[in-house]
């Protein structure tokens, strides 16, 4: 499936502008939070579920889709599934009601539930297998700059212009890398490239790394979700200062993106358990010093570097220990983080229904801790599978 430098290039900033347009309308709602509440007469609870039922479809359909389609053209899947997101984007855009912009979201989710599982296997097979860490990492651009770009303006255009604004913009975006992917992918699939397999395949590792994804995604997200209220409640940020905090954050996830692309391919299980640990520091930090403006600038960009880091180091260890199909690998690693999404939406809202939003820093701080020490595990598990093999060949 390898194509020209140039054509490989073009189609993986495409993509790059994919997974840009899937990251800012997945988590778009939480920085339109009350603006979307208060259009549609809704709790803020309720509008976070826009985000946990959005998870809750990726998770229930990530494998089945990868299954379903393992084996047809790269090219049509990819363009009907970014075809699926500009038109249902557009619709949810529409909505008159709660429960049609709920429904969008579905059918959005449905899409990315199969663009995580084969994507970043099309980005890598475009290119030779010794660059595969390199193309992860530049696919995850267009991850990291959501935050910076999408987000931030999503947020702005969506209070100066009805939070329907952005959902229109992302839609357009959305039909052209549709467009372009389709244009420049080739129309031959190769079945058995290294890319559809796992480098150094293991299948304890994933399994840990499954569980360490699923715990630190869950503990990010029941911070994140709710990131708007505590912003407002507790550190005291007037509305206005909405983007520009959420721009720290994502300049601080670009920042983690660039970082963890040198270290993947030489630190390969360091570049998941660092930034486990940074997330665990900075929300138990959010919890103590969130009252204090400048702290939580600072801790809010650290989060978003660390996040975005982890994001990125996941995607390449599974690639590197997918114990079979790196395409049904990666669809269990999209459906362990949009459990943790769900998961954590679903915690966060019913602490900050019960009580102060400042407890979901606290809380997903030891969620993160538990998921750092999950990842500590793996080399433990690995000595002891390689101890017990030699043990079994000298008895033997």
């Amino acid at each position: 499936m390898l194509l020209s430098s140039r054509r490989a290039n073009a189609a993986l900033v495409l993509l790059g502008v994919s997974t840009f347009s899937f990251v800012t309308i997945e988590v778009l709602p939480i920085g339109l939070l009350t603006v979307i509440a208060g259009d549609l007469d809704r709790s803020r609870s309720q509008v976070g579920l826009l985000v946990t039922g959005y998870a809750v479809v990726v998770v229930l359909a990530s494998l089945p889709l990868a299954r379903l389609t393992q084996r047809l053209p790269r090219r049509q899947v990819l363009g009907g599934t970014l075809g699926v997101l500009a038109v249902a984007t557009g619709l949810s855009a529409a909505a008159p009601t709660y429960e049609v912009l709920f429904g969008g979201r579905l059918v959005i989710a449905l899409s990315q539930a199969l663009f995580w599982s084969i994507a970043p296997p099309i980005a890598t097979s475009l290119f030779p297998p010794e660059q595969r860490g390199r193309v992860v990492a530049r696919l995850a651009i267009g991850t990291a700059l959501a935050p910076i770009i999408g987000i931030p303006l999503g947020t702005w255009l969506g209070e100066q212009a009805g939070w329907r604004a952005p959902f229109v913009l992302m839609a357009v975006l959305g039909a052209v890398a549709c467009t372009g992917i389709v244009m420049l992918l080739p129309r031959t699939e190769v079945q058995d490239s290294p890319s559809r397999r796992g480098s150094t395949p293991d299948v304890r590792r994933y399994a840990v790394l499954l569980v360490a994804a699923a715990v630190g995604v869950t503990g990010f997200l029941t911070f994140n979700t709710y990131v708007t209220p505590f912003l407002l409640d507790i550190t005291g940020f007037r509305s206005g200062a909405l983007g520009p905090m959420l721009l720290a954050s994502g300049v601080g996830g670009f920042v983690g993106t660039l970082l963890a692309g040198r270290v993947l391919d030489r630190h390969p299980w360091a570049a998941v358990f660092v930034p486990l640990a940074l997330i665990t520091v900075a929300l138990l930090g959010l919890y103590g010093l969130g009252q204090l403006k400048v702290a939580t600038v600072a801790l809010i960009a650290v989060l978003g570097m660390a996040f975005s880091a982890l994001a990125v180091a996941v995607q390449s260890r599974t690639l590197q220990v997918a114990p079979g199909s790196t395409d049904i690998a990666s669809a269990g690693i999209s459906s362990a983080f949009n459990v943790g999404i769900a998961a954590g939406a679903f915690v966060g809202g019913a602490l900050i229904d019960h009580t102060s939003v400042r407890i979901v820093a606290l809380v997903g701080g030891l969620l993160t801790f538990v998921a750092a020490a999950v990842m500590l595990s793996e080399p433990l598990l690995t000595r002891r599978r390689a101890v017990v093999a030699v043990r079994c060949r000298e008895n033997y």
